[in-house]
């Protein structure tokens, strides 16, 4: 039986969709149709009401503050660095990964973190990296980049670089090493506020079922 209210859910492309859809599956939704085709990025489930859209994951939070999406997965660290009204009523525990300090490792040999006073930081979140350093009394230069970030010491753009590390093994190709931690991130459930009142026994159903997946 057809739901009566379509909710319209924003998808982050990459590896976010791969753990998203297992999870997802888990709490009754499949979507893994987009999983196997590149050029489709909207899926609809007829019989659950739902509607999927692929998006960049700096994208999902405007899609959804706006009502273009009644729902969204985001990363911690896009949702930070981006500040949208949006509620966030449960951490998927899924994309996992830290957002770090990091520097080349001939630097570090002689580095002291306690002591900086001044640095200049290449990085794609300038907002938390601002706001990181300033707590520690640091002043900071920030070089906002949009990719590889990794170059930006190698090339004398910038000492260091603030950006998110899963294994590490990136850093590690190119030289460069963890000084300190910004945050744990993981991705989280968002939803659009007015969607919260308009359909209110939908995203409640929606939620409570990726809760159960979650702890399962």
């Amino acid at each position: 039986m057809k739901k009566t209210e379509t909710l319209t859910i924003a998808l982050p492309k990459g590896r976010i969709l791969k753990e998203a859809s297992k999870l997802f599956k888990a709490a009754g939704y499949d979507f893994s149709a987009l999983l196997h085709d590149d050029r489709r990025l909207i899926y609809e489930d007829a019989n659950e009401g739902l509607r999927f859209m692929i998006l960049r994951s700096q994208d999902v939070p405007t899609y959804v503050e706006y009502g273009a999406a009644d729902l969204g997965i985001a990363g911690r660290d896009v949702l930070i660095e981006q500040a949208k009204d949006l509620y966030e009523p449960l951490d998927l525990k899924i994309g996992a990964c830290r957002m770090v300090v990091a520097e080349p490792a001939e630097l570090k040999a002689h580095d002291n973190p306690a002591q900086w006073t001044r640095i200049r930081v290449a990085t794609k979140y300038p907002n938390i990296t601002l706001a990181h350093f300033l707590a520690k009394g640091i002043q900071v230069e920030i070089i906002k980049l949009y990719g590889s970030i990794e170059l930006a010491p190698l090339l004398g753009l910038s000492e260091r670089i603030v950006d998110l590390v899963q294994t590490g093994e990136t850093l590690k190709k190119n030289g460069l090493v963890e000084v300190e931690d910004v945050m744990n991130v993981t991705s989280k459930l968002v939803c659009n506020r007015a969607s919260l009142k308009t359909k209110p026994k939908r995203v409640k159903e929606l939620v409570t079922r990726l809760a159960g997946a979650v702890k399962g």
